[in-house]
């Protein structure tokens, strides 16, 4: 029972990052019938940046409480990612809108190679050692153990969803974003300016992976240049999991996931006697991808729409 309570824990935790990290893909399709495979790197950058700026907090302000710390590195890498969501829209997709479906794709994937060649040229190839601002010492839940740092992790998560839930069925510019994503002519033509609820798309998706990226180095530790194209790939899972184009299809899938790869990992890994467990975690996630498209190619909350003309 002490493993399935800490698996379960474990999961939980894995699927709020998955589940912040997949928004941005769902919205970014929801309002575009875009795929855009250069978030993992959105990710990456947000966790650069707050590596740097609590290097930086650390040198001037070494006595500064760590909850405050780590708030920092959150706000200064969100408004950071954000700025390179926008650019990346206005840049790289704007134009190819009406294009043929496979050169956004090309397009996203060439942005996601150059950012990763960017972060390496600014910050190195090696992993660096993220600071663990917040006590060590974990807490007991239930048998299990959970750290300080996934405590808040895990309240980032819910706050940052119920948020996101509240902004997009409360709000104007939420109602804006479900008519364009209906049909952003009709929509255009009632007066909305796409162009304002698209770029507020992605940059609302940008600052959910700011958030994912710095709580994901300071989890495991480390932070490096490539780490956001595995945690991207799998987000990307978790969308489609839960349908993609539906937010809370992507809250579900991105905690499902989570759980499917806690649990798997850590009943192979008893089965195995610890050896194997770790190097089947990362299956999973493709392995859902693959039964959810054979399956049920909407995903679990998703509804089959005709393609826009």
């Amino acid at each position: 029972m002490d493993i399935l309570v800490q698996q379960l824990i474990n999961g939980l935790v894995l699927g709020s990052m998955y589940a912040l990290i997949a928004l941005g893909y769902t919205m970014v399709y929801g309002v575009l019938n875009l795929i855009n495979f250069a978030h993992g790197e959105v990710l990456m950058i947000g966790a650069m940046v707050g590596w740097t700026l609590l290097q930086l907090i650390q040198k001037l302000s070494p006595d500064m409480p760590g909850l405050l710390q780590l708030g920092i590195a959150i706000l200064g890498a969100v408004p950071v990612c954000v700025i390179v969501s926008v650019l990346i829209e206005r840049i790289a997709y704007r134009r190819l809108r009406s294009a043929p479906r496979l050169a956004p794709l090309i397009t996203a994937i060439g942005i996601s190679i150059l950012l990763q060649t960017l972060a390496m040229m600014v910050w190195g190839r090696n992993p660096l050692p993220f600071p663990q601002v917040l006590p060590g010492e974990p807490l007991t839940v239930g048998g299990a153990l959970i750290t300080p740092t996934q405590l808040l992790l895990l309240l980032l998560a819910a706050l940052s969803m119920m948020g996101l839930a509240l902004l997009i069925e409360r709000t104007r510019m939420g109602r804006a974003m479900r008519a364009v994503a209906e049909n952003p002519r009709v929509a255009a033509l009632m007066g909305l300016d796409a162009n304002r609820v698209i770029v507020f798309t992605f940059a609302i998706g940008a600052a959910l992976a700011a958030v994912a990226g710095v709580m994901w180095a300071a989890n495991y530790a480390t932070a490096q240049f490539a780490m956001g194209f595995i945690p991207g790939l799998k987000a990307f899972s978790a969308a489609v999991l839960g349908g993609i184009g539906n937010i809370y299809g992507a809250m579900l899938g991105g905690i499902l996931l989570g759980l499917i790869e806690s649990l798997g990992a850590g009943y192979i890994g008893d089965l195995t006697a610890g050896v194997l467990g770790s190097h089947y975690q990362d299956i999973f996630a493709f392995i859902v991808l693959i039964l959810v498209l054979t399956l049920r190619p909407s995903g679990l909350m998703g509804e089959r729409v005709a393609d826009r003309s």
